[in-house]
């Protein structure tokens, strides 16, 4: 047959345009015989190896055809064919395989109402009437044609074009004889304009090292977990009566090996535990580890939103790291990023040649102070997309919770913009991307009770923090910015100055349980010219580190979960720089070792004392002994649980307060069981010593008994009776 004799069809497989290869590839009935017809482009001669029937060329193009009786050719034959260079291949033909996504996991897809997409799209290794193999599929409704490319085909999408599934714009292909870690991307051509595009699979669960951005099919998890005790526990915790200390860090730049190369995840998973079990936290938060091309993004501009950044492992690595963590009482929280994502041209920016999980107006789809693309929360498919990404780090993971990262940025259309497009009712909140996040939330908690949900949102934006049923966002915390921009603001004035700021320290407390609030002294706050915690505050040296210590102090007293990152606990002396590792070399010297030393005892502390963390959202917990003392800058306040008392007093100024009296709730025998002035933590050693101090029956501060006190300078005190 010659080429000018070529089908319609076949034209179009020839052409790579046909948007259903499988009703011209393959086998069919013709007549009382059956047609096999395959494409390979650079074969030169093919057989069907099942009988050894030799195919004819259909002209010079790389089509081929057999024709003949069926009754002994098997329903998935194997195709022998060599290649220009006479390599001999061998494969079963993809095209005699039927579909394999249901029609009921298509259904839940395009209504957004799938929590498992992740399960069907992307690429899964399967076996299929017994021939192992990979299952691809993509959502691409304005392609004319997608197709599989990769290492094993050339990356040329005319071998392995896929089928798409009626009008829910999923493609899928099962490519026979194919094993995990080969590399692939998508070639898609767009049904309006021609444009063919290469792009990474957006479910892709593992990725090359980034300059190379090709998606690698990852084996199905094998994982022996030996966390069960730890995921019984944390389902059954009172999470909001418990104690919680994070340590925030960003994986490349927290260690890294004798060469500078960055760690695995299982080197940083051994490094990395003994340290935090050393410090006492809770928990650790890190920095976006899903896949990114962009180092000095820290993972904040996504590609890959179902791949842990191979950076430091593999997904198997991954999973070591949360294990080991868990095996050794440490919870695992991750950021991750539903705002936005980048415009690289390999990954979700125009997807299929449209604007697919973006807006295609500018005034709703563009981040402008993040030159990044805003995702379409009305598209169904677009929340599915993220909904299921959620539920894969919690489930594929063990993730313990995940930290939503900008989420003020979600929540109003006019976010960091003068043009923009009202609601529907003419206002100015994103009305569908709040109904994603309740919906969010309420999956996730159903799903996995004990799960934490975080919202990194800096508005006042009511009920975050509160259940949906309720009319809240559904949120389980709510990072506090506010306290921490007040505090910070107020700490960088000379201490002379602080009395005209009192107001500063105490307004948290107007608002602090309304609600759930995490306080955070983050990442974002040491870099960028915002200076490193140590030196963000005012004076010499000295000063310096008892700033440090006295604001530690205050926050771990106050109201609120905890969140450190990295470096800040020993007083790192510059900003964060994610392209070294911190400086750990200043715990030579003594100041920052009692930074350290100080940081270790005062979570040890909150996490033994119940009226530390027993209420942390309630009045219940909180009582101001003096919040007014604002000519000497300094604040009292009670912390309380059912069955304990503790007196919390912080100097502002580096003067030393001698014979200061404070009310307190009962008379009789105080200890003194914190002093951030202690010698052990680089302190003057200023205090009310190790022995009892005898609460007088002299009324103060509405309170029936009062104490009589050495308040050391810049420095605070946290007392306990004795009885």
């Amino acid at each position: 047959m010659q080429h000018s004799t070529i089908s319609t069809d076949l034209q179009r497989i020839l052409e790579a345009r046909h948007h259903d290869p499988f009703a011209v590839l393959g086998r069919h009935p013709e007549e009382d015989e059956v047609a096999v017809t395959t494409f390979i482009p650079d074969a030169t001669e093919v057989t069907i190896a099942d009988g050894d029937r030799p195919m004819q060329r259909l002209g010079p193009s790389g089509l081929f055809r057999w024709k003949g009786a069926a009754h002994d050719l098997p329903q998935h034959y194997r195709l022998l064919w060599r290649d220009a260079a006479q390599h001999q291949h061998v494969s079963h033909d993809p095209y005699t395989f039927p579909a394999q996504i249901s029609d009921f996991d298509l259904h839940l897809f395009s209504e957004g109402r799938h929590w498992h997409a992740y399960r069907f799209l992307g690429a899964h290794p399967r076996t299929v009437d017994g021939v192992p193999g990979v299952l691809f599929a993509v959502w691409a409704p304005n392609a004319e044609r997608v197709s599989v490319t990769g290492d094993f085909n050339h990356w040329d999408g005319r071998y392995h074009p896929m089928r798409v599934r009626g009008n829910t714009g999923v493609w899928e292909l099962f490519i026979p004889n194919l094993e995990p870690g080969a590399l692939y991307k998508y070639e898609i051509r767009n049904r309006h304009s021609g444009e063919v595009m290469l792009k990474i699979d957006p479910y892709g669960q593992a990725f090359e090292q980034r300059p190379d951005t090709a998606s690698i099919v990852t084996p199905e998890d094998n994982s022996l977990w030996q966390d069960r005790d730890w995921l019984e526990q944390r389902r059954a915790l009172d999470w909001q009566h418990a104690p919680m200390s994070i340590y925030e860090l960003h994986p490349g730049s927290w260690q890294r090996g004798p060469e500078g190369e960055f760690l695995n995840y299982r080197e940083l998973a051994e490094r990395l535990v003994p340290y935090i079990q050393e410090l006492g936290f809770t928990h650790i938060e890190l920095l976006p580890v899903t896949e990114h091309p962009f180092d000095p993004s820290w993972g904040y501009q996504t590609t890959g939103y179902y791949a842990p950044t191979s950076r430091f492992g593999s997904p198997d690595d991954f999973r070591y790291f949360v294990d080991f963590c868990h095996q050794n009482g440490i919870g695992v929280f991750v950021d991750w990023v539903p705002s936005h994502f980048p415009k690289d041209a390999h990954g979700l920016a125009r997807f299929d040649g449209t604007p697919l999980y973006e807006h295609e107006d500018p005034r709703l789809g563009e981040h402008l102070d993040w030159a990044t693309l805003i995702f379409n929360y009305s598209r169904s498919e677009v929340k599915n997309f993220l909904l299921s990404s959620a539920m894969y780090w919690l489930e594929e993971f063990h993730i313990d919770g995940l930290r939503v990262d900008a989420v003020a940025s979600m929540l109003y259309l006019d976010y960091s913009r003068t043009d923009w497009i009202p609601n529907r009712f003419g206002g100015r909140e994103n009305l569908e991307a709040i109904e994603f996040l309740r919906e969010m939330n309420t999956a996730v908690h159903a799903a996995h009770p004990g799960v934490l949900m975080m919202a990194e949102e800096s508005t006042s934006w009511p009920a975050v923090s509160r259940p949906v049923h309720v009319g809240g966002l559904g949120f389980d915390l709510k990072w506090n910015m506010g306290w921490m921009n007040d505090t910070l603001d107020y700490i960088a004035h000379q201490p002379v100055h602080r009395r005209f700021h009192h107001d500063m320290l105490t307004f948290s407390m107007l608002y602090a349980f309304t609600e759930n609030f995490l306080l955070p002294l983050s990442h974002d706050e040491v870099v960028h010219g915002k200076q490193s915690m140590l030196n963000k505050m005012p004076g010499d040296e000295w000063q310096k580190h008892a700033n440090l210590r006295a604001l530690y102090t205050y926050m771990f007293a106050h109201p609120g979960k905890k969140l450190l990152f990295m470096g800040t606990e020993f007083g790192q002396g510059i900003e964060w720089d994610s392209t070294q590792t911190i400086d750990w070399y200043v715990l030579e010297y003594p100041l920052h070792r009692g930074i350290s030393r100080l940081v270790a005892d005062l979570n040890r502390l909150y996490r033994s004392s119940p009226a530390l963390h027993q209420y942390e959202f309630d009045w219940q917990g909180f009582e101001w002994i003096d919040c007014h003392d604002s000519e000497q800058s300094i604040i009292s306040f009670e912390r309380k649980s059912d069955h304990e008392r503790l007196v919390v007093i912080v100097n502002f100024t580096p003067v030393p307060r001698h014979n200061y009296r404070i009310g307190v709730p009962h008379s009789g025998a105080w200890r003194e069981i914190f002093n951030s002035d202690s010698e052990y933590y680089g302190g003057s050693n200023l205090g009310n010593g190790a022995g009892s101090l005898q609460a007088e029956t002299l009324a103060w501060m509405n309170r029936p008994a009062s104490l009589a006190l050495t308040v050391p300078p810049l420095g605070a005190l946290i007392l306990q009776p004795e009885t």
